[in-house]
């Protein structure tokens, strides 16, 4: 009999400061190139605006202002990658976005009890691929954290 614990599931891998990502690709809509974000007063210092995508304005979140890195220049690999979830759409701005994997399941191991509090929130599971290290993010945990309402009112 088939057991489906030991199944995969696709991931977008993305970088952000040098660190590897991984969000599970059915969420993923689209990853686009950065090309113009209207910036919208009062909103959190991680939000850089709104984008105009397919026909849709869509809130952009910097991921290495919301993890709290320093913020660098956009340049031709920083990506736009277009998620929904929920009723969301949202875009996250990483420095790179390219790969696309299978990742196993047995691969993906809990998160220490060490990362907890804000970030380790935002850590679903921590992915081994080889010698590389693939932190599996929690988008919906992102969005929903406290802080993050106004990025609603943001893309409204």
């Amino acid at each position: 009999m088939l057991d489906m614990q030991n199944s995969s599931e696709t991931y977008i891998l993305f970088e952000l400061a040098g660190t590897t990502y991984g969000i599970r690709s059915k969420i993923v809509r689209q990853m686009e190139m950065i090309e113009r974000i209207t910036p919208v007063p009062n909103t959190p210092s991680f939000v850089e605006g709104v984008v105009f995508s397919r026909g849709q304005v869509i809130p952009a979140i910097n991921l290495r202002l919301r993890f709290g890195f320093e913020k660098i220049p956009y340049d031709p690999r920083s990506r736009l990658i277009v998620i929904h979830t929920g009723s969301r759409t949202v875009g996250m701005i990483a420095d790179t976005a390219r790969e696309f994997v299978s990742i196993p399941a047995e691969a993906v191991q809990e998160p220490p009890e060490a990362i907890s509090g804000l970030s380790g929130r935002y850590i679903e599971g921590i992915a081994t691929l080889g010698e590389r290290i693939v932190l599996i993010l929690n988008v919906e945990e992102l969005l929903n954290a406290t802080d993050t309402i106004a990025l609603t009112q943001a893309g409204a």
